[in-house]
């Protein structure tokens, strides 16, 4: 589903965007205000951000500030006049993702929510793989995950039995055990999904 919340205290440019989007097949939830914004944002649903930049209560800026602090990343486009050139490159410099200068027509508008409808999904993707790769690093035991920190620390089976204190016979136990957990039958694809499930590499005895 391509979520649009469209935050301007314009009624009028309010109705007038969610026509224009509906038309193309768009989710709209719509705020007359920051506030409103903010109070309704449900972090599990997801959707790209049409802001405008003057609002009474909560500026433009100051809603983009509280968005990023709650931890979110989704693309935020800011709606500017002609004249604010200086404020809208302001907030990409706090991370929006573009700016429209109105007034705007909906070739436009649907051109840079295309971009930002990619960008979205692909950071959706991403928190998927991270989600499952971490799901999987938990089903390890604690033995079984220091031997998959030792591959990521590019270390051979001996070494790692050294590390841990354990035979090489039982590293290759555990390391099959990993294996079979993760669902991996390489080294490269196990290093890959530890590396995406931000699994930190064994550290050798006397490093640093």
């Amino acid at each position: 589903m391509r979520r649009v919340h469209v935050v301007d205290d314009d009624e009028l440019l309010r109705e007038a965007i969610e026509a224009t989007l509906a038309a193309a097949g768009c989710t709209v939830e719509a705020h007359a205000s920051g506030e409103a914004f903010l109070d309704r944002l449900d972090p599990e649903r997801p959707g790209c951000v049409l802001l405008d930049m003057h609002m009474p209560g909560l500026s433009g800026l100051e809603v983009q500030q509280a968005f990023a602090a709650r931890g979110l990343d989704w693309p935020v486009i800011v709606l500017t006049a002609a004249n604010e050139v200086r404020l809208a490159v302001e907030t990409m410099k706090h991370g929006a993702f573009e700016f429209l200068q109105k007034p705007f027509d909906a070739e436009a508008l649907l051109a840079v929510l295309g971009d930002a409808f990619q960008k979205l999904e692909a950071a959706s993707e991403e928190s998927a793989r991270r989600a499952e790769a971490l799901g999987r690093v938990a089903s390890l035991s604690a033995r079984e995950r220091e031997v998959l920190q030792g591959l990521l620390a590019g270390l051979p089976s001996k070494l790692i039995a050294y590390e841990l204190d354990l035979s090489v016979r039982t590293v290759e136990i555990y390391r099959g055990k990993m294996m079979e957990k993760l669902g991996v039958r390489s080294v490269s694809a196990a290093v890959r999904l530890a590396l995406t499930a931000g699994v930190t590499p064994l550290s050798e005895r006397g490093a640093g």
